[in-house]
C-alpha cells in the first residue's frame, strides 16, 4: 500500500496534465490590399508535466487551415482547432463599454425625472384653468338673480379675485413648463452624444473559435505562445494629398493609408505593417494548352453546324461534342509589376474597431519639382488645363490611390492617382485655366455637313484652332489634336498643318500631334489643320 509514494519519490517533478486557459488579443497584423496576416502572442506559465494551452477567443470566422502555432520555453505536441462546440468564454464585458452604458443610463434617468417635472407643472396649469372655467360658470347658476345687492357684490368680487389668481397660476405653470422643457434640451443632446459614444465602441462578437495546444515541460517554466493566421476581412488603400506651389514649382505628396477590418473583434494597440502583396489575386502564371488546327471539306462543316442546331432545338445543347478535346483557353492577366512588393512598417501601435473604423495613418511626405504647362485639347475642351509634369526622383514607388489635389493652398478636386514607379514620368492635372479659351472650328461648312466635303470615294476637312490668353500672364502651352491614320494601302490619307506640329505620334499614338509654344498675356494663336482621304470606288469608309 505504500508503494505509490515511494514511486512518486523518484519523480519529484511529475505533475498531472491540466488545461490552462489563456486570454489572447491581436498583437501584430500585416495588411494587404485585401486580407491580412494576424499574429497573437500570449505569455504563459506552466508547471512541469504535460498540459493543454487553450484559447477560446479566436474570431469565429478564422480560417482554421491557415492557423500556424509556435511556442517558446516548452515542447509543443498536438494542435486542435475548432469553430463549433467551443467552451464558453468569460462573460466580462469591455470596461469602456460598461462605462459608456452606465453614462447612457444615468442621462436617461435624468431625462425621465425632468419630463416628470414638466408633466407635474403641466398638471398644475390644467388645474388652474379648470378653476377659471368653474368660476366663469358660477355666476350663471340658479338663485344668483335672487341675491340682494350686497350679496351679489360679494359674489362678483370673489369670482374676480379667484379667477385672477387661477389665471395667474395657469400662466405661471405654462412659463415654468416652457423653462423646464428648454432645460431638457441639453440633456437630450448629452444623451445623443452618450449613445453615439457607446455605438462607437463596437461590442465584439460573442461567437469565437478555439485553439488547444499540447505542451510539455521538464520544470515549471514561462513561455510564449505565438499564433498566426490569414483572414480576408481586412484591407488598406493608399490616399494622398498632392499640393502644388505654382511660384516655385514645388510639388508635395502627403501619403497616407486608410485601414479597415471586420473580423468581429477590436484591435487595440497593434503593431501594423502594410504590404502591397495581393494574396487574394492571381498568384501563379496562366497555362497554355495545345492549340489544334485542322482543315475540313466545307460540306462537313455545314453538316456539323446543322447537327448542332438540331441538338440545341431538342434541348441537348449541353451534350454537343466539342471539336477540340483540349482544355479551354485561359486568358492571361498581364502583371504590371512582376514580383514587385512594397512594405510599410508603422512606427506606432494602432487601434482599429471591427466593422466601424476607417483609420487613416501617415506614411510620410515626398517632394519633387514640377514643370508647369497649360495643356489644351480643343477637340474636347473649351479651356486649357494646368498640368504639372514630374519625374519620380523621390526614391519611392507611388502606389495607385485616391488623391486630393491642392494648388497654392486652394482645393482643386479629387482624382485617382496612377501608379508612378521610381524614375518614371507622370503628368498631374490641377484643374482648368478659365482664361485660356479654346475654339475648334470646321471651315467651309456645306449644307449642315460641318465643313466635311464628301464624294463617293473622297473626304476632306479643314479645321481652324484658336487659343486665347485672357489670364493677364504668359503661359507655356501644349496643344493636342489629331488627324486620321490608315493601315491600308488603298486608303490614302494626307494632311497639312500650319504651323507644323512640334511632335507627331505623341506617346506612340498614331495621328496624335502636339504644338508647344509660349502665349503672352492678351495674345492668341491660330493653327490650321487639314486632312484628305481617298479610296477606291465601291468601297465604304469606316
Amino acid at each position: 500500500m505504500r508503494a505509490l509514494p515511494i514511486v512518486l519519490a523518484f519523480f519529484p517533478t511529475f505533475v498531472l496534465a491540466e488545461d490552462i486557459a489563456l486570454t489572447s488579443a491581436v498583437t501584430a497584423a500585416t495588411l494587404y490590399p485585401q486580407g491580412a496576416t494576424v499574429t497573437r502572442e500570449i505569455p504563459f506559465e506552466v508547471p512541469a508535466g504535460q498540459h493543454e494551452l487553450i484559447l477560446t477567443d479566436l474570431p469565429q470566422g478564422t480560417p482554421l487551415d491557415t492557423v500556424r502555432v509556435s511556442v517558446e520555453g516548452v515542447t509543443m505536441g498536438s494542435l486542435t482547432v475548432r469553430n463549433d462546440f467551443v467552451p464558453p468564454r468569460s462573460g466580462d464585458d469591455d470596461a469602456a463599454i460598461k462605462v459608456a452604458e452606465a453614462e447612457v443610463e444615468r442621462i436617461e434617468e435624468q431625462l425621465r425625472l425632468g419630463l416628470a417635472d414638466v408633466e407635474r407643472i403641466t398638471l398644475e396649469g390644467n388645474a388652474a384653468e379648470a378653476r377659471v372655467a368653474f368660476l366663469s360658470q358660477l355666476g350663471e347658476g340658479e338663485g344668483v338673480a335672487e341675491l340682494d345687492v350686497s350679496a351679489l357684490r360679494d359674489l362678483v368680487g370673489m369670482i374676480g379675485e379667484e379667477t385672477l389668481a387661477a389665471e395667474q397660476a395657469a400662466l405661471d405653470a405654462r412659463l415654468r413648463a416652457d423653462a423646464a422643457q428648454r432645460g431638457l434640451k441639453d440633456l437630450r443632446e448629452a444623451l445623443e452624444k452618450a449613445r453615439q459614444a457607446l455605438q462607437a465602441l463596437v461590442p465584439e462578437d460573442k461567437a469565437r473559435a478555439m485553439l488547444a495546444v499540447s505542451v510539455s515541460a521538464a520544470d515549471q517554466t514561462q513561455g510564449m505562445l505565438s499564433v498566426t493566421y490569414n483572414i480576408w476581412e481586412a484591407n488598406w488603400q493608399p490616399v494622398y494629398d498632392v499640393t502644388l506651389e505654382r511660384a516655385s514649382g514645388q510639388l508635395e505628396i502627403e501619403r497616407g493609408a486608410l485601414i479597415a477590418q471586420g473580423t468581429g473583434e477590436n484591435w487595440r494597440d497593434v503593431n501594423l505593417t502594410l504590404s502591397t502583396v495581393r494574396p487574394s489575386e492571381q498568384t501563379a502564371p496562366g497555362q497554355i494548352w495545345p492549340w489544334q488546327r485542322w482543315i475540313e471539306d466545307p460540306a462537313q462543316v455545314r453538316s456539323k453546324q446543322l447537327e448542332r442546331v438540331q441538338d440545341f432545338a431538342m434541348g441537348a445543347a449541353a451534350d454537343v461534342v466539342m471539336e477540340a478535346e483540349a482544355p479551354p483557353m485561359v486568358e492571361e492577366a498581364a502583371a504590371a509589376f512582376d514580383g514587385l512588393a512594397v512594405t510599410y512598417s508603422y512606427p506606432s501601435k494602432v487601434s482599429v474597431a471591427s466593422r466601424a473604423d476607417n483609420v487613416r495613418i501617415a506614411l510620410g511626405d515626398l517632394s519633387t519639382s514640377a514643370e508647369i504647362v497649360a495643356q489644351a485639347v480643343p477637340l474636347t475642351d473649351s479651356n486649357a488645363f494646368l498640368m504639372a509634369g514630374i519625374t519620380n526622383d523621390m526614391g519611392e514607388l507611388i502606389l495607385p490611390g485616391t488623391a486630393m489635389f491642392y494648388m497654392d493652398g486652394r482645393f482643386i478636386g479629387r482624382q485617382g492617382l496612377e501608379l508612378i514607379p521610381a524614375g518614371a514620368e507622370a503628368e498631374l492635372s490641377f484643374g482648368p485655366i478659365d482664361g485660356l479659351r479654346l475654339t475648334r472650328t470646321v471651315l467651309d461648312r456645306n449644307e449642315g455637313d460641318r465643313g466635311i466635303i464628301t464624294k463617293s470615294n473622297e473626304l476632306s476637312e479643314a479645321v481652324e484652332i484658336k487659343v486665347e490668353n485672357l489670364t493677364g500672364e504668359a503661359w507655356p502651352v501644349r496643344l493636342l489634336d489629331r488627324v486620321p491614320f490608315s493601315e491600308q494601302e488603298d486608303l490614302e490619307i494626307s494632311w497639312m498643318a500650319k504651323p507644323r506640329p512640334t511632335e507627331e505620334n505623341v506617346d506612340g499614338k498614331r495621328g496624335i500631334m502636339a504644338w508647344e509654344f509660349e502665349l503672352d498675356a492678351g495674345a492668341n494663336r491660330l493653327i490650321e489643320l487639314d486632312h484628305a482621304l481617298e479610296w477606291p470606288e465601291g468601297k465604304v469608309l469606316r
